[in-house]
């Protein structure tokens, strides 16, 4: 039997922690039955939210209203959330990810297994997927999981679809039968490093999507957004990984992630306020997400620095515009200004 530990207790870690816990619940053959839960430790009006977690079996920070399965066990240290664990689903901001290994490398157990749900990349003038360096860092095999999965709308058991890339048979179907439920339906495919980029990349363009909200222009506007970030999302994909398949890009990770994320989610509404306040990324991120991370400006550093060291940065209009909008004090309007030249 497989234990199971989720790295990371925001609201899509606790959503995510949620699903897990009832499938493991239900599948004695499969999983042991108690899930541990890493939570960041913090006070929660004078309580500590692991304590709260464990005695309400809800996360009244990041997920209120939400019973989470009693098989959940939050851990405040990571290094015993790992210990002894065969599976490590990752779901904390993707720049944590470095630290959280060097913590952990020396007490992940021989032969476990990783799923990354991280939607982000590394810093780097190469590619860098945040799934390499769960391998590099700790020699485990590691999988992903994106989607149109909008935390608060999964946990309610709304129903939605995910994408699992995985090029192991064996953990394919291990990790279908942990995530899959009625209310979310799994798809696995072996086009991984796909998946993972779609996941990433969506987040750039939900930041252009909030900045046409912000500057109050329409539908025609934002579908146009979408559209053509689709296509630098593909083209990215293709000129980065080569095996990439455009079959993936109608899976839930491409196609529906971009529509949900670019409708809703945190990336879009704190991209529409940064137009309407004034403020910058860093102050709304701590007024509007209530300790949870903005992604989609650091991702988009993150990619264009890629496309700068390739000298194609100009060939990706809407990641470059995002990119001059966030870090070269470029107004809103200038995403605009680029493509109507284009």
């Amino acid at each position: 039997m497989k234990s199971v530990t989720i790295i990371g207790s925001g609201n899509w870690g606790s959503a995510i922690a949620k699903i897990v816990g009832n499938n493991t619940a239900k599948h004695p053959d499969v999983f042991e039955k108690q899930v541990k839960m890493w939570v960041f430790e913090e006070d929660v009006n004078g309580e500590k939210l692991s304590e709260i977690i464990n005695t309400t079996h809800e996360n009244v920070k990041y997920l209120p209203g939400i019973k989470l399965p009693e098989n959940v066990l939050a851990v405040p240290s990571v290094v015993d959330a790992v210990q002894g664990s065969d599976v490590l689903v990752w779901v904390l901001p993707h720049q944590f990810v470095k630290r959280i290994c060097s913590q952990i490398k020396e007490t992940v157990k021989p032969g476990a297994t990783s799923l990354s749900c991280i939607k982000g990349l590394q810093d780097s003038s190469e590619l860098a997927l945040i799934s390499q360096l769960i391998e590099q860092e700790l020699g485990t095999e590691c999988s992903v999981l994106m989607g149109a999965n909008i935390a608060n709308e999964v946990a309610k058991e709304e129903f939605s679809e995910a994408t699992i890339g995985c090029n192991n048979l064996g953990n394919s179907a291990m990790y279908q039968t942990m995530f899959d439920s009625p209310y979310f339906r799994i798809n696995t495919v072996a086009d991984t490093q796909t998946v993972e980029l779609c996941g990433a990349l969506k987040n750039i363009v939900a930041v252009a999507a909030g900045f046409v909200d912000g500057m109050d222009l329409g539908g025609n506007t934002k579908a146009a957004i979408i559209r053509i970030g689709m296509r630098e999302m593909r083209q990215f994909c293709k000129v980065f990984t080569p095996s990439s398949q455009d079959a993936t890009f109608f899976e839930s990770c491409g196609v529906a992630d971009l529509i949900t994320t670019c409708y809703g989610g945190r990336n879009r509404k704190v991209s529409e306020a940064y137009v309407r306040t004034g403020k910058t990324f860093d102050e709304l991120e701590v007024e509007m997400l209530n300790g949870q991370k903005l992604q989609g400006p650091m991702t988009a550093k993150e990619v264009y620095n890629v496309l700068k060291s390739k000298g194609i940065e100009a060939e990706y209009p809407v990641f470059s515009s995002v990119y001059d909008i966030c870090f070269n004090g470029k107004a809103p309007q200038y995403l605009i200004q680029v493509l109507s030249e284009q």
